[in-house]
């Protein structure tokens, strides 16, 4: 099998590293908008470099990994539709509705795969969430908390490129919501907060957002996030039922420290971000990629599952804008896939 990678910044190097080490992928070509830093990993990984996209398709490849700025999944995603090419994605398909619906109708119409990269749905501790959920182990789900805390904040540069806390950050926590409990959102009422840098503020963005989200069964779910978590990086998930409570993302690295007197101590060695904490997820969502194109299983996360995390993100970037609960039912795209 030979892939095609295009992006070899800091999450497409990861991926090509994995990709290049996997006994069914015979090669790899790797381009980027900087021509010397994919020939560099090509370089480092005995793999192949092209000069730009154009090589990539014209050269022939069995399958496509995008990892490029956001900006250009859309396009790319379509290109590798007509061509014929199964695709992996990382999130999100396009920072509005309109770009995401109108690359899933080409993937739809060419009868091609299009898997996004949610990688918590690879993760040990969402998959035991999931399955406690599932199995009755909670008894009827009534409240869930999640968060994601970024140690430190990005360039100013990249904020007004990101689509914002909701789009960018929270959207994972939309996706894992919908996937560890099986059910949809039916109305969310979010807030955020630029009192942190001046360039949130510049960008048009919040540095920490919060949201309460209604689920179809009468589940409440609160999720926030910040650029600004001083003493790591954080991602966890709790949920509570009526006959237990269990929480995804605590061990020694969480970085948190109690103040009980008989309390666990803080972490020696807290996470510092998502590469770090979600290698064995990354590295897990492509090897299931690999399978997806040999047709020895399912697509585990589809265009249309992105959608609805996106739709999410669009209702709280709607909630926060105008102060107000948003339905979803207002966000356009609403043909919910079917969770499994």
């Amino acid at each position: 099998m030979r892939i095609g990678v295009i992006g070899t910044g800091r999450i497409g190097t990861i991926h090509a590293n994995t990709l290049s080490r996997h006994r069914d992928v015979g090669s790899l070509i790797l381009t980027d908008a900087d021509p010397a830093r994919a020939q560099e990993l090509a370089h480092r990984l005995g793999e192949t470099a092209a000069p730009g996209v154009e090589e990539i398709f014209r050269w022939g490849v069995d399958a496509v990994v995008i990892t490029t700025a956001t900006s250009a999944h859309a396009e790319l995603i379509g290109r590798a539709a007509r061509s014929g090419l199964p695709v992996f994605c990382e999130k999100p398909i396009a920072l509005d509705l309109p770009g995401s619906l109108a690359a899933i109708a080409e993937v739809e119409a060419a009868g091609t795969v299009l898997q996004m990269g949610f990688q918590r749905r690879f993760d040990a501790g969402y998959t035991g969430a999931r399955e406690a959920v599932r199995s009755g182990r909670l008894g009827r789900l009534h409240t869930v908390r999640a968060l994601t805390s970024d140690q430190a904040p990005p360039d100013a540069a990249w904020l007004p490129l990101s689509g914002g806390l909701y789009r960018d950050t929270l959207i994972h926590d939309f996706d894992v919501l919908r996937w560890v409990t099986g059910r949809e959102v039916t109305d969310v009422y979010a807030a955020g907060s630029d009192a942190g840098p001046r360039m949130f503020r510049e960008a048009g963005d919040v540095d920490t957002a919060a949201a309460l989200l209604t689920l179809d069964d009468g589940t409440l779910a609160t999720l926030t996030a910040t650029r600004m978590n001083g003493a790591g990086y954080d991602v966890r998930m709790e949920l509570a039922g009526e006959r237990d409570q269990i929480v995804v993302g605590l061990d020694d690295r969480t970085p948190i420290a109690s103040t009980e007197p008989t309390g666990p101590p803080a972490a020696d060695k807290p996470w510092t971000g998502f590469l770090e904490r979600f290698g064995p997820a990354y590295e897990a969502e492509l090897n299931a990629f690999v399978e997806v194109v040999r047709g020895e299983r399912a697509n585990p996360c589809d265009g249309r599952e992105a959608l609805q995390a996106l739709r999410v993100a669009e209702a709280c970037e709607l909630s926060r804008r105008e102060r107000r609960p948003v339905h979803l039912a207002e966000i356009s795209g609403g043909t919910s896939p079917g969770l499994a």
